[in-house]
């Protein structure tokens, strides 16, 4: 593993923050952290970054313990880019690989390496005032990886992002991934999840409520297709999907039913006999529906009795 995390705790005075959190990051895969503002995914980066320590528990980076000398192992992109507006590309990259005390000729090497692979080699010169949201986030990442570390964690990477932006973004993650890097990634964007992620895990008040592959996590939802419908009789739908032994959920505003598997709209239709139904629509199970359920923050629908 490069990264391991062991019963990690930590409190700020008498309120929790992380309660015995473990974490394990394989070599090359990209790890999506998921969970609500507050949930500890920022305290673990802060930990991981030796800039506060934890209460107990154990961390290992490539087999070592947590320490300064972990620290070259480790390259951050924080949400908020930490560049230097009025420096170019390539100046802020030397200035960034002068702090790991990298020497001039691996220093030169390295900045045109990683200009490269964020695709920004034409841009060397430009002041980063001058470049686009998604170019300074790409050069941000580059920064990330000057050093050339073993784990990059990418802190909310598209925040922000127009969608082309975005799609540059997950282009370079993938590249990335392709050259086996191994990759802590946060985010709010659960497509973003979707499409990267070899392996999530969804954490809540300081604890991981369940991980794994997007498909493993799939089969935790005992549905095949999740079932949206518009009715004005919302009652009378509730008690005939509840006869029908159909689990129903609120998501937001929509009423939604789970069905075992996939089936044309006739065949959905005769569950709900007699109720005015004025839309429909059909969809497979998502990360959005897993996440909602292990975090709790979907309405579970209660029995009529």
């Amino acid at each position: 593993m490069v990264l391991n995390i062991d019963g990690l705790c930590k409190s700020y005075g008498t309120r929790p923050v992380l309660k015995d959190l473990s974490l394990h990051l394989k070599p090359g895969e990209v790890y999506g952290l998921l969970g609500p503002n507050g949930a500890g995914k920022t305290t673990t980066i802060n930990i991981l970054c030796n800039l506060i320590r934890p209460d107990r528990g154990t961390i290992t980076i490539n087999n070592l313990p947590l320490s300064s000398a972990t620290l070259p192992l480790i390259g951050v992109a924080p949400q908020e880019n930490l560049l230097y507006r009025s420096l170019s590309c390539l100046e802020n990259l030397d200035f960034f690989a002068k702090i790991y005390g990298i020497e001039h000729r691996q220093r030169q090497r390295q900045v045109r390496a990683c200009l490269e692979a964020v695709n920004l080699s034409d841009r060397a010169s430009c002041p980063v005032e001058t470049l686009s949201g998604g170019m300074q986030r790409r050069l941000n990442i580059a920064v990330a990886l000057v050093h050339q570390p073993q784990l990059l964690i990418l802190d909310e990477p598209t925040t922000g992002l127009d969608i082309e932006a975005r799609y540059d973004i997950w282009e370079l993650i993938r590249n990335l991934q392709r050259q086996e890097m191994t990759i802590l990634l946060t985010t709010h964007f659960l497509d973003e999840a979707e499409r990267l992620c070899q392996r999530i895990g969804i954490i809540k008040n300081g604890t991981i409520l369940t991980e794994g592959s997007l498909e493993s996590l799939r089969r935790s939802i005992p549905a095949d297709t999740i079932v949206i419908l518009q009715t004005s009789q919302e009652t009378e739908a509730i008690a005939c999907a509840q006869k029908a032994n159909l689990p129903c959920r609120r998501y937001g505003s929509d009423l939604a039913f789970w069905l075992p598997q996939a089936m044309e709209i006739p065949e959905i239709l005769a569950y709900f006999p007699g109720v005015a139904i004025a839309g429909i629509s059909c969809q497979p199970v998502r990360l959005e529906h897993i996440y909602l359920e292990a975090t709790q923050s979907c309405q579970l629908i209660q029995p009529i009795s």
